[in-house]
């Protein structure tokens, strides 16, 4: 998904990037000073990870080709706002590695909570971007209590939720930042050609959750849909909304479908929040299981 990119505001200078020009000249912003940073060595790969703040924890788990450095503008929001957040590079994408298995979800599904077992990270909020809003569903339903809430935006949970996509500058423009950061950060720095077309090969057969697969949902999740997306079917968030069941009383917000907002957006993540307790005792240990999605 590309929504509009807020981005600093200095005197002369706009406060959009909706044609990605700064972010393909300069990326995200930095990211703060992480608390710390390190690598959990899980199922033949090397997961990168770092933590900032304190507080209650949201994980944020970035689009396909991306890296953590993506959320340069959301974590001092969180930060500030008195949280804990938590980036991962998902498999083969920034630091982290990966072996020659295909990419699927559920796996880098495994890798998030072999992380949080790490951390000794019991339960969180997750934010997930396109690819990253793939994980965290997989993880509220294979491992719901790990997950305290989802805020999902720009992802299709089956092939009919995809647009034809038509090449653009935009597009170029984001590609080419995602080439020259998996340059910078991989440890496979000339291999973007095929680790692009790997991530390629599981978007085109993956997800494939059916109503069923959605209705065994049973943690709260917020679905936003920008209104411009190049990629999702505004109709397929629709059909996201009426699949997944709303739990019982809770203070986490219901499924619903918005637009891609600054302060609708940090109003929903605050909420999803409530429910992220520090950890105080040994997290329990969950599968991801490799199982046949109807």
């Amino acid at each position: 998904m590309l929504a509009r990119i807020e981005v600093p505001i200095w005197p002369g200078m706009k406060s959009y990037d909706d044609d990605l020009r700064n972010f393909e000249a300069h990326g995200a912003a930095p990211l703060p000073v992480a608390n710390d940073q390190s690598y959990v060595d899980h199922d033949g790969a090397r997961i990168w990870y770092a933590t900032y703040g304190a507080g209650s924890s949201v994980i944020l788990l970035h689009g396909g080709l991306g890296h953590s450095g993506n959320w340069g503008y959301q974590v001092p929001m969180l930060v500030g706002s008195g949280h804990r957040a938590v980036l991962i590079d998902s498999r083969g994408h920034g630091r982290s590695t990966r072996d020659l298995r295909p990419f699927t979800y559920e796996l880098m599904a495994s890798d998030v909570l072999a992380v949080m077992d790490a951390l000794q990270l019991e339960r969180a909020a997750i934010v997930g971007w396109s690819d990253g809003a793939c994980t965290a569903l997989i993880l509220a339903r294979q491992a719901p209590a790990r997950v305290s809430g989802v805020f999902f935006f720009g992802c299709n949970v089956d092939p009919s939720g995809t647009k034809d996509i038509e090449p653009s500058p935009v597009l170029g423009r984001c590609f080419g930042r995602h080439s020259k950061d998996y340059g910078e950060l991989s440890a496979t720095p000339d291999q973007f050609k095929e680790f692009a077309a790997a991530v390629g090969q599981m978007q085109k057969t993956e997800p494939n959750y059916s109503a069923r697969d959605l209705a065994d949902i049973h943690v709260p999740v917020t679905i936003v849909q920008s209104e411009h997306d190049e990629f999702i079917k505004p109709e397929h968030a629709e059909y996201l909304t009426r699949s997944i069941p709303v739990p019982g009383p809770s203070p986490a917000p219901k499924s619903r479908p918005g637009r891609y907002g600054r302060q609708r957006d940090r109003a929903a993540l605050i909420d999803l929040r409530r429910d992220s307790p520090r950890p105080t005792e040994e997290p329990k240990r969950h599968r991801i299981r490799n199982s046949r999605i109807r």
